[in-house]
């Protein structure tokens, strides 16, 4: 099992970032996936959630109206696009899967919002 994220880096304030989740060796389409991010200092939280089919998506407050969760089942992958960064929003990403009692996560991708 894997979940590998990836598309982090460097951004300025007011720019955006896509990340991209790829998962393999479960039935992908199954699980319903999240995101979660720790900044540094912070413990970690949850940033959003779509279910398996991506028919209902949730968001923390803390990013609603600028981020937003996708999934495409036929590439085993879900996506954060994350629109209007802030500092706060600096942090350590992670894709977590989960369904019933089995619950994957990835190592995380860096993202960092500086000027």
């Amino acid at each position: 099992v894997q979940l590998v994220e990836s598309g982090g880096g460097l951004v300025q304030p007011g720019g955006s970032l896509r990340l991209s989740c790829v998962a393999s060796g479960f039935t992908f389409r199954s699980y319903d996936m999240r995101w979660y991010r720790q900044g540094p200092g912070k413990e970690r939280e949850l940033v959003g959630a779509t279910t398996s089919a991506g028919g209902r998506i949730n968001y923390a407050d803390s990013v609603k109206g600028r981020f937003t969760i996708s999934r495409d089942n036929a590439k085993n992958t879900v996506y954060l696009q994350m629109n209007s960064l802030k500092p706060e929003d600096t942090a350590v990403y992670y894709c977590n899967a989960r369904r019933l009692g089995w619950d994957y996560w990835g190592k995380g991708t860096l993202v960092t919002v500086s000027s």
